[in-house]
């Protein structure tokens, strides 16, 4: 079973969200996502300053498998992005969900995060998809 932290928050596509408390949210791909993917090779993040719409792409992860984008699961402008997967995009497979973060979005002033699965949610999601 893949590591699934209580404290964040979970998407149906396998992301996770973070409240840092100042108004960013930190996102990433779940374990059981990166699991998924295999071993990945290529990490392409967004850029800083970016206004991005729930839903668009905010990453890129290419694995010895596949490519995949990363839809950003809330709206607000890209903070900061994760420069150092670009060399090292073997983080995401080692900490999804501390060094292998993706993206800090300022939220916009709408976000509800209680609108993602919680831990037990997901849990129960990873389950059913096997």
């Amino acid at each position: 079973m893949s590591t699934i932290p209580d404290d964040l928050k979970y998407t149906q596509s396998h992301e996770w969200l973070r409240d840092r408390g100042d108004g960013v949210i930190e996102i990433g791909i779940t374990d059981h996502a990166q699991e998924a993917l295999g071993e990945l090779v290529y990490v392409e993040t967004s850029e800083t300053g970016r206004e991005i719409d729930a839903g668009e792409t905010c990453a890129t992860v290419e694995s010895v498998k596949s490519a995949s984008d990363v839809y950003s699961p809330i709206a607000g402008e890209i903070v900061d992005a994760n420069d150092s997967l670009a060399d090292e995009p073997d983080k995401v497979n080692n900490d999804p969900y501390g060094e292998g973060w993706l993206a800090r979005i300022r939220a916009a002033d709408d976000t509800d995060l209680d609108r993602f699965m919680d831990a037990a949610a997901y849990r129960d999601y990873c389950e059913e998809d096997n």
